[in-house]
């Protein structure tokens, strides 16, 4: 890598962390933390992970993480220096620093008598305390704005439990962000070189070969790697509720050896293979592959995994047929894809395409890059906001301008408070959404989620469509600024969205958006409004006896919001608008179904059925409310649109289902 790009990308960083830890009001090193841990639970290297910062002699560290799946405890510790050109991460500082977060193994217990209920610090000492005596492995993570020196140290072992050491240091962080990709390449090497039968081809940029792999193996590839090898994938792994993943289960469990006849297999893509050769030069084994990507097959993939750790089962006789095409990396954004597409026939991909070249983000780039923001701060300077369609644009961006003066111009007109990213996007669009508990689940789960329900709404993005989406990042932001008055803490991204949600949810989604992109920032009613719902959600979501974050990712802890009883001041009523702002998309053919159906149905009946619900105490508190809901608004001769109607026929379904007898109201009026 180019010196100078290294240089002006660490001045960058530290300048946009300085910025941050401003305007949030937190230590520049818990910043800097926050921000490399979001980069690298977006690209799937770490989930669920949180902050929780504690030293004390021969001890430091600055938050955990512990996925939902219990493949490892994560623990982090930063370094973090203002001037970091002025020297380098040696050998002897990172061994120091990793030693001093690896202590905490074994001090939590004397700890955490010490902390606070509710704290940080406390609910990191609960949740390694209960991880460690299954936990399969630790990773220890050092997160450095220097440059490196040195390697991280050799494995060693806690109690039994392997522990590796992951160095994310200055020149690692920049080849991530500016790679174009959501990951750094896979390379697996084949102890005993994997069969393979070569197609002859052509083709200057790809070839094709055939091979079988084992299970095990690929089941192992899944447990090292999760979801970065599954990035150019169309599909998002959707445990066992699906048709085909049970299907896939059943027959690891009950006919192992019959897989291969039984499964499709997996279709791959590497940029680079080594081959042993036959006399005449032609591959018959693999030997080694850098950037393994399997394009289709995830769900075979995943629930090899989910059978070898889950179920505990043995894959000794599984094997998977593999089709791996071998492509040059600047075809890859073009090959890929249509290998994803015509190479599923399991069944109909409506699930998330986690390339950045997926036609929506594609879309939404090139209109929200046209648009400009009207001037908000008096001084007449009109700005963009700049959608990082694929990790490290406005970087790149940035340093195509030669001169500071150029670069300096740049930051005025696209300022880096006005740069987000597609996870971002995700997050702001799902609070507005009243989905907060997937916001809460983490960058990548809350992503797949976001891109399943764009395959399903196919939302048209034109001007309107991104001025309100950009609208719910103003949106979010002023409402994360009230609950960093209110001292979230580290919880601050869960009180912000379920705060952002609850608002939605009392203002049935008719706060006016094109006002907020119009004034590019909200109103003193609405600000208001959210200074005095924030402490109302605090008290829901933080609570003593429960693990706050494990909590916020829960459907219950949403029930639990929005029963809070609370209704919308006077001066922000005054404020809504007539009908609500759909995000999602515009009106497909299965709202206009829904809408219709649900106009169908007597405001009485509706009425009927949230009584029926809450006498018998049947249906969710959330689908009891919306029944309520969809009553009022029919009676008050309003129309019930988009993703509430369908969710509203759902919730009548389901009562049908439970018992629900409606009351041919017509016919009672007739006889009165």
């Amino acid at each position: 890598m180019a010196e100078h790009d290294l240089h002006e990308y660490s001045r960058a960083l530290v300048t946009d962390i300085q910025a941050l830890a401003d305007a949030e009001g937190g230590s520049i090193p818990n910043t800097f933390t926050q921000h490399v841990l979001e980069i690298l639970e977006e690209a799937g290297v770490i989930t669920d992970a949180a902050l929780a910062y504690h030293s004390s002699r021969g001890l430091e560290i600055y938050g955990y993480g512990l996925p939902e799946d219990g493949s490892s405890l994560d623990l982090y510790t930063t370094d973090f220096n203002l001037t970091p050109s002025s020297s380098k991460l040696t050998k002897a500082e990172s061994d120091r620093l990793f030693r001093r977060v690896f202590a905490f193994l074994g001090k939590h217990g004397a700890i955490r008598p010490n902390q606070e209920d509710n704290t940080d610090v406390h609910d990191m000492c609960v949740a390694v305390e209960k991880a460690l005596p299954d936990v399969p492995k630790i990773r220890l993570f050092l997160l450095s704005n220097r440059v490196s020196t040195t390697s991280a140290p050799e494995p060693t072992v806690f109690e039994g439990v392997p522990v590796t050491y992951e160095l994310w240091d200055l020149a690692r962080l920049h080849r991530h962000e500016t790679s174009g990709s959501i990951g750094e390449p896979i390379k697996v090497t084949f102890e005993r070189p994997l069969p393979c039968l070569a197609a002859h081809s052509d083709e200057p940029n790809y070839s094709v070969v055939l091979a079988v792999i084992p299970g095990l193996q690929l089941a192992e590839l899944y447990k090292e790697h999760r979801t970065r090898l599954l990035e150019l994938n169309v599909r998002s792994f959707l445990q066992t509720r699906g048709g085909v993943n049970k299907g896939i289960r059943e027959t690891l469990l009950s006919a192992p050896s019959r897989f291969l006849a039984y499964n499709n297999g997996v279709t791959a893509t590497a940029s680079d293979v080594d081959f042993e050769t036959d006399e005449v030069g032609s591959p018959v084994a693999i030997r080694s592959m850098t950037g393994l990507q399997i394009v289709n097959g995830g769900q075979t993939t995943a629930s090899l995994h989910h059978v070898l750790t889950r179920d505990k089962r043995d894959l000794d006789g599984v094997h998977v047929q593999m089709k791996l095409t071998i492509v040059d990396p600047a075809y890859l954004s073009e090959i890929v894809p249509r290998i994803s597409q015509y190479s599923n026939t399991q069944n109909k991909v409506t699930l998330v395409d986690f390339s950045s070249n997926h036609e929506f983000h594609v879309a939404f780039e090139r209109v929200s890059r046209s648009l400009w923001a009207p001037a908000a701060d008096g001084s007449g300077q009109e700005t963009r906001w700049f959608y990082e369609r694929a990790r490290g644009q406005y970087t790149d961006k940035s340093v195509e301008y030669e001169t500071r003066a150029a670069q300096r111009k740049f930051k005025l007109i696209t300022p880096t408070r006005q740069r987000f990213s597609k996870s971002d996007l995700a997050t702001f669009v799902h609070s507005w959404e009243q989905l907060p508990y997937w916001v809460s689940r983490g960058a990548q789960k809350n992503f797949a989620h976001f891109m399943e329900r764009i395959e399903k709404s196919d939302p048209v993005v034109d001007v309107q469509y991104c001025k309100r989406a950009i609208a719910t990042a103003l949106l979010f932001q002023a409402a994360d600024r009230v609950a960093r008055k209110h001292s979230a803490g580290s919880h601050k991204r869960l009180i912000t969205t379920y705060t952002v949600a609850r608002l939605s949810f009392a203002a049935e989604k008719r706060i006016d958006l094109d006002r907020i992109w119009n004034e590019q920032g909200t109103t003193d009613a609405l600000r208001d409004a959210l200074d005095e719902l924030c402490p109302l959600v605090m008290e829901t979501v933080i609570s003593s006896d429960r693990h706050v974050s494990e909590w916020a990712k829960k459907v219950d802890c949403w029930d639990e919001v929005y029963r809070i009883p609370w209704t919308l001041p006077d001066a922000l009523t005054a404020e809504l608008t007539t009908e609500p702002f759909e995000i999602a998309s515009p009106e497909s053919t299965e709202s206009d179904e829904a809408e219709a159906a649900v106009e169908d149905i007597p405001s009485e009946e509706w009425r009927a059925l949230a009584d029926w619900a809450r006498e018998g105490r049947v249906l969710r508190s959330v689908d009891r409310q919306l029944a309520e809901r969809v009553a009022q608004r029919l009676s008050q001769g309003r129309r019930v649109i988009g993703a509430q109607a369908r969710q509203a026929m759902e919730v009548y379904e389901e009562g049908l289902r439970q018992g629900f007898h409606p009351v041919p109201v017509g016919l009672d009026h007739e006889t009165a």
